[in-house]
């Protein structure tokens, strides 16, 4: 799925270039904000 994503990128324009670049940092900030709530969250029920 990826690889399909980055091929499509490099054919396309700048502006989808620059765009897919965007949703994919967005995405990998998503995920790391979801683990770091799950991981302090696992923290707090510790205590």
């Amino acid at each position: 799925m990826l690889a399909e994503l980055f091929d499509n990128m490099m054919h396309s324009t700048p502006q989808g270039f620059v765009g897919v670049s965007l949703i994919f940092i967005y995405f990998v900030f998503i995920v790391s904000a979801a683990f770091y709530r799950i991981k302090k969250g696992e923290h707090l029920d510790h205590h």
